[in-house]
């Protein structure tokens, strides 16, 4: 059993998809959102998507990075990570703008004060107004805020987003067919519209991320960071502290600034790429919970899918492997490993997608392609080997 299903958590989640399996799946099967009927419009050219996510387990992170150095403002970056999970699922069903959000925040008010709940929310409001700028407009509508600490140990921090769009406008993913390449766009660096290095984290993986990088000296002196049920030997495993220092591209961050770089939205790119190529985009997917494998959910026919040009793996990805020591089969499953966002297109288009990118300082290129087969499966190449996984 891997040390991520050992602390109690699951990359593809397959109890969940037995518990849904009934419920209506919306008008396009293979869509990355659910889409339905427009229910609050009654317009049958338009469509609604609501759709729920959050920061997951790195708000402990935060609470551990707030609680060694005092730094409140940390707790922005979880404020981002919410309402980019959010965004960005959307972005692959063509929507970039004109959404709502509510807020969910559910916190032990013990431990969690009122400073880190005023640092969350207006965080909330302040990556709005920069996604505004971009042309990107979502309207923050509140939200819920609750006391819970016999269930909540720190805090909770999600939300819901909620659109209506024109039902011509929307990528389904019912184009993806044999013979298109496949774009990855880069979830590392340091992109036009932020303000520092992304390690290319985002919101994905963080329990294996903490428990692998930390050191037990979390587990000694924060027992409310993790769930007590679990056997000593995969909690807090690794020999790193939050402000310890790590050298990328000649420059010096703490580990507790790559674990906590706020997950990077595609927004702006992506508004720019649905505006100007539009018919090109076969599919989009946003490689969150699964990692590189996210992809092999919303095929709309039976595939291979090679990715053999990966984008080179992020500092980051490498630290947490180097402590955890998980093969890189686990490692694709678990983390996007340097690229959150592909689009299935076609070769010609690449190049312009790929140019596009480069306007935004946003790393990208035709990283695999699809093939015609009997079964669905993934190869995955690099100087690592190859990595099959069959459907």
């Amino acid at each position: 059993m891997s040390l991520y299903a050992q602390r109690g958590v699951s990359a593809q989640k397959e109890e969940i998809h037995e518990a849904i399996k009934h419920l209506n799946q919306g008008l396009f099967a293979h869509a990355f959102c659910k889409i339905y009927p427009d229910f609050l419009g009654g317009d049958e050219q338009m469509i609604n998507v609501s759709h729920a996510d959050g920061a997951g387990t790195k708000s402990i992170l935060a609470y551990l990075y707030w609680k060694e150095t005092g730094d409140v403002n940390i707790w922005k970056g979880i404020a981002q990570d919410a309402v980019a999970m959010n965004i960005d699922d959307l972005l692959c069903v063509g929507i970039y703008n004109n959404m709502v959000f509510a807020s969910t925040i559910d916190r032990n008010k013990h431990l969690i004060n009122g400073a880190v709940i005023e640092q969350i929310i207006n965080g909330t409001q302040a990556f709005f107004n920069q996604l505004a700028a971009h042309g990107v407009h979502i309207h923050y509508l509140g939200g819920e805020t609750a006391d819970v600490g016999d269930v909540v140990r720190t805090i909770a921090v999600n939300g819901t987003i909620t659109a209506r769009w024109p039902k011509q406008k929307l990528i389904t993913n019912h184009k993806i067919s044999a013979g298109n390449v496949i774009v990855g766009f880069a979830s590392s660096g340091k992109a036009t519209y932020e303000t520092t290095y992304n390690s290319g984290l985002g919101s994905n993986g963080l329990t294996s991320a903490r428990h692998d990088v930390l050191s037990k000296h979390y587990a000694q002196l924060y027992p409310e960071t993790y769930e007590s049920g679990l056997p000593s030997n995969v909690v807090y495993i690794g020999n790193k502290k939050l402000t310890d220092e790590w050298v990328v591209n000649n420059e010096t961050y703490t580990i507790g600034q790559l674990l906590l770089s706020p997950t990077r939205t595609y927004a702006p790119l992506v508004k720019q790429l649905l505006e100007e190529q539009f018919n090109d985009i076969y599919g989009m997917i946003h490689c969150s919970g699964g990692g590189q494998t996210k992809c092999m959910k919303y095929l709309p026919q039976t595939l291979k899918v090679v990715k053999n040009n990966l984008l080179p793996i992020p500092p980051i990805f490498e630290l947490i492997q180097q402590n955890s020591g998980a093969d890189y089969k686990e490692m694709f499953q678990v983390f996007n490993m340097g690229h959150r966002l592909e689009i299935f297109t076609n070769e010609k288009a690449a190049q312009r997608m790929i140019d596009t990118a480069k306007q935004f300082n946003i790393d990208a290129a035709i990283i695999g392609h699809t093939e015609a087969a009997n079964k669905n499966n993934l190869v995955i190449e690099g100087n690592f080997g190859s990595i099959e996984y069959t459907y």
